[in-house]
């Protein structure tokens, strides 16, 4: 059987209409559609070292690990794309002294993790205790290639870079979270030094590493809308997701190797 080759150079995921609306800021696109399939995907093209290179854009039309899972499997078979980046908004887990973060800053995934995976029991058979309820966690997570790693590393401390990156691993979760306590009690016992909170990374780093050959290379390039506690409000989901959209950019047009 004949070796298959990347069809499209970058494929962009976002979630919401905040994001969609961040995301179709920064290029030309077109409507494209196909026979069976409901999904309206975003085209558009860019230059780099001279050459014309092919970028899509998909929407998840709900929040959530399925839907993304869902969503970026149909892109990688339909597209093929090189690299799968998530972009968007997540919640940020600054802590005095140890992560140093602030609206609109980007977390930038090294590994991600699903924090909902467990079992509920009773509080005395529980290493998480929540009152009257005991979880007992079975995460698991999904791993961000280590060769792409060391190009984003690089990335970060270039000159070059416009945003203001956090490297780190991804909480990612079926719910939103408007509580520290979680994070003290379920993130921070498994991956201390968790990065950000987000619904949807999980699924697309999974669905990109075990998909058919050729898999493209996921990353997620989350932007901190809020810090996961009562303070939580939609006041800078705008920014975050401009942001986001800002690095995923810098990422495709100068850093990434596309040959």
């Amino acid at each position: 059987m004949p070796k298959k080759n990347y069809e499209t150079d970058v494929a962009l995921l976002s979630v919401t209409t905040t994001e969609f609306r961040a995301v179709t800021h920064f290029h030309n696109w077109h409507a494209k559609t196909f026979p069976g399939d409901e999904q309206i995907y975003d085209v558009a093209t860019f230059i780099r070292d001279g050459k014309e290179r092919t970028l899509v854009h998909a929407k998840c039309d709900e929040m959530g690990m399925t839907a993304a899972t869902a969503l970026a499997m149909k892109v990688i078979y339909t597209f093929r794309p090189r690299y799968l980046i998530m972009v968007g908004i997540a919640a940020g887990v600054a802590q005095e002294g140890i992560i140093d973060q602030r609206y609109g800053d980007v977390i930038l995934a090294d590994v991600v993790w699903n924090y909902s995976a467990g079992k509920f029991v009773s509080p005395d058979a529980a290493t998480i205790k929540y009152g009257n309820l005991g979880f007992l966690p079975r995460s698991t997570s999904a791993e961000i290639p280590e060769d792409v790693l060391v190009t984003l590393r690089a990335a970060v401390e270039s000159p070059e870079n416009p945003c203001h990156v956090y490297i780190g691993p991804m909480a990612c979760g079926s719910t939103v979270v408007a509580n520290r306590e979680l994070l003290e009690k379920q993130i921070y016992t498994q991956y201390q030094h968790t990065a950000g909170l987000d619904m949807e990374s999980y699924g697309v780093v999974y669905a990109a590493n075990h998909a058919s050959d050729p898999k493209p290379t996921p990353i997620i390039a989350k932007s901190v809308c809020d810090f996961a506690d009562s303070k939580k409000s939609d006041d800078y989901q705008r920014f975050a997701a401009y942001s986001s959209c800002e690095f995923a950019k810098y990422l495709y047009e100068k850093v990434l190797p596309l040959d």
